[in-house]
């Protein structure tokens, strides 16, 4: 006899609480999610224009078979305002051990500020993952401000 009424009556309670509480619960999160979107929209708008080039990097990387130092860091240094006469760049042949293939570079800079070296340093580490800087020399400039003389040590796994 329960079953005979519990049913009917919990059946037709269902309705009445999905359009009771279960609807308005919904359109109000619906109504966040759609206001954080528009909100994160607003800000991914303020970013664009400060690095592009990220976005030129992303679509000129799904072409690139492997990495090559001299194009990633002539790329990595005009993006940062550093000429070609102020670094320095000796890359080893490719080696493999293990299994692993992997490549060595040495990177001078010349007479950069501190802004310029941690920005070159950060977005070539940013870009390439697999890159690894092993070893890195910061030296100051007697008699100048901001001027520092730069040694890198890199190694490349592919």
């Amino acid at each position: 006899m329960l079953y005979y009424i519990a049913v009917p009556v919990v059946t037709a309670l269902w309705p009445l609480l999905i359009w009771g509480f279960y609807l308005p619960s919904s359109q109000k999160s619906w109504k966040t999610e759609k206001d954080q979107f528009v909100k994160a929209q607003k800000i991914i708008e303020e970013i664009l224009p400060l690095d592009s080039a990220r976005l030129e990097f992303a679509d000129s990387a799904a072409g690139t078979a492997e990495f090559d130092y001299a194009s990633a860091v002539e790329k990595i240094a005009n993006l940062c305002g550093i000429s070609s006469s102020s670094y320095k760049l000796t890359s080893g042949i490719p080696i493999t051990s293990g299994g692993q293939k992997s490549q060595s570079a040495r990177v001078s800079l010349q007479q950069v500020d501190i802004t310029q070296f941690a920005r070159f340093f950060s977005t070539l580490q940013f870009r390439w993952a697999s890159l690894q800087c092993t070893n890195l020399k910061l030296i100051k400039k007697k008699g100048l401000a901001n001027s520092w003389d730069v040694d890198m040590d890199f190694k490349y796994y592919y």
